[in-house]
């Protein structure tokens, strides 16, 4: 009997079905920190140059007004995506050199001071701007301020129709083809949070902090240095992915279900619905009226819940995310989890891309069982382990037929890895796919050629901090882009898009609001009792 995944795959190789995967649709958002000359976080607003921050379809801001996030649009190829994202770059350093900052290379922050020296994004007057900014205050009242300023690269991507049709034919679902969809990137997203462990052990960056980002936490790291400039894991791969990164005691109790749309709809709801005792406390608004965040449920909206992969859908103007989900049913999904490599000038490389694209291609065709409280805990066991200790030589991780090394279990699943890349480059016509995955095979080998060991080792053989090596990296790519020379053409794009940016912002702002900031939180909030 022909196992699920050769029947996929089998479906998808002839040269007919093979051309859909030339389709397949992707985007990077990429966060970066602003900094000053000597490392520090900036405390100028958000450029005027960059347009603005609410209406700009590439540039915009994250939690702080100093961290930058860098959106693609939807691409075709991966060389378009990286080509469009290196442009962002150059022309953001272009703008940055004339306040004499910087961006920050890695993924853990700069130098911080105390909460109130990291400034809130701000957007502008419009509801939904004022909606944007006590979101990010709520998350500094709920988080502090230090744990927003870590930074990442979130890969969307999504798969075409000729491809879900295939799949769909293949499968015998005789349904309708967006409930196929739907129901196939939960599979996707249920099987990429078991193997995610791999990821982080391939392609973790961040096995050291700055003590600065550590003040008045609760940690299990170490000193890397006599002086304790920064702290670390001798085997840790990415602490941004573990419990000084974005994790939350509250938010471990909300077991959200990624076993189709409606039990993850209903298990995210009850955090957007409830209140949450500590949140109580901080309360809605200050004595003197101002909000100090959303609501006090457990969750303000539905980005507050900090999962490593998300299905999504383009939301319409004042809709919420998982209503959109509920009417029409997910649209592509949104990886979460990749550090950024401070080695790379867009901390992200080709070589990364498609290695990604390889195995979130397999997570499809793969089998993928319903999951139940079981299989949740082993997972979270497993990404913990692998934050901390992936590197540590025998490491095990916890299977459903028992512990296998994090090595052993990598490299058995090289062969179907390989099988997808095949299919990937056959369509494309290159070998880039397969080359991306055995590049892969040396780290799990041996995981001194890992991002993670690499940082650690050039701190210690150049006995640097971790400020001082984010310094060294910042410099080094503030270098390269300098020499990358945007075209007339390109800079103007760039140039109109800020302006006709910022002017879309102010006639927002100008018109007279149909309804009170009270009424326009209440219809949003509303979203929720429909679905």
């Amino acid at each position: 009997m022909t196992d699920l995944f050769t029947q996929r795959k089998n479906a998808l190789s002839c040269a007919e079905h093979s051309r859909s995967l030339r389709n397949v649709l992707r985007g990077i958002e990429k966060e970066s920190l602003r900094v000053t000359p000597e490392g520090l976080l900036a405390q100028t607003p958000h450029p005027l140059a960059l347009g603005s921050a609410l209406k700009h379809p590439a540039i915009t801001t994250d939690f702080s007004e100093a961290l930058l996030e860098f959106i693609t649009a939807p691409c075709a190829t991966i060389k378009e995506t990286l080509d469009g994202l290196a442009a962002t770059h150059a022309y953001t350093y272009d703008v940055l050199a004339k306040q004499h900052e910087r961006l920050w290379p890695a993924s853990m922050p700069c130098v911080l001071g105390n909460d109130n020296n990291i400034p809130i994004a701000q957007y502008g007057t419009a509801h939904a701007a004022r909606m944007k900014s006590i979101y990010r205050t709520g998350l500094g009242n709920r988080y502090g301020r230090a744990m927003q300023t870590i930074a990442g690269i979130h890969y969307n991507i999504s798969f075409p129709d000729d491809l879900w049709e295939t799949l769909k034919k293949s499968d015998g679902f005789t349904g309708d083809l967006q409930t196929f969809k739907t129901q196939r990137y939960f599979d996707v997203i249920r099987n990429f949070r078991r193997y995610l462990w791999l990821l982080l052990y391939l392609f973790g960056a961040s096995p050291a902090v700055c003590a600065t980002f550590a003040k008045n936490k609760r940690h299990n790291l170490q000193a890397f240095d006599t002086e304790e400039r920064s702290l670390f894991l001798p085997h840790a791969t990415s602490l941004r992915m573990g419990g000084l990164g974005y994790q939350s005691d509250a938010q471990s109790a909300l077991t959200v279900c990624y076993n189709g749309l409606p039990s993850y709809i209903s298990t995210l709801k009850s955090g957007l619905t409830h209140p949450y005792p500590a949140y109580e406390k901080i309360g809605l608004r200050d004595a003197d009226g101002k909000y100090r965040q959303l609501s006090t449920n457990l969750l303000q909206i539905e980005n507050e819940f900090y999962s490593t992969i998300r299905p999504k859908r383009v939301t319409r103007s004042g809709e919420t995310p998982i209503f959109a989900l509920f009417e029409r049913g997910v649209e592509y999904i949104e990886v979460r989890s990749m550090d950024i490599n401070p080695y790379l000038p867009l901390g992200i490389d080709t070589e990364t891309a498609h290695f990604l694209e390889v195995f979130l291609l397999w997570c499809l065709l793969s089998d993928s069982p319903p999951a139940d409280m079981n299989e949740y805990r082993r997972i979270a066991r497993n990404q913990l382990l692998t934050v901390e200790q992936g590197r540590k030589p025998g490491l095990l991780l916890e299977r459903t037929e028992g512990s296998c090394a994090l090595t052993t279990w990598g490299l058995s699943l090289i062969g179907n890895l390989q099988e997808c890349a095949i299919l990937l480059d056959n369509a494309q016509g290159e070998s880039a796919f397969q080359d991306s995955v055995n590049v892969q095979i040396p780290k799990l080998e041996d995981s001194n050629k890992t991002p993670s060991a690499q940082v650690l080792r050039d701190m210690a053989d150049q006995g640097l901090s971790f400020f001082e090596f984010g310094q060294q990296q910042a410099k080094k790519q503030q270098q390269w882009f300098a020499q990358q020379k945007l075209s007339a053409e390109q800079r103007r794009n760039f140039e109109q898009s800020a302006t006709e940016s910022l002017a879309k912002q102010e006639a927002q702002e100008v018109l007279p609001a149909a309804i009170s900031f009270e009424q326009y939180l209440q219809r949003y909030y509303a979203q929720y009792d429909r679905v």
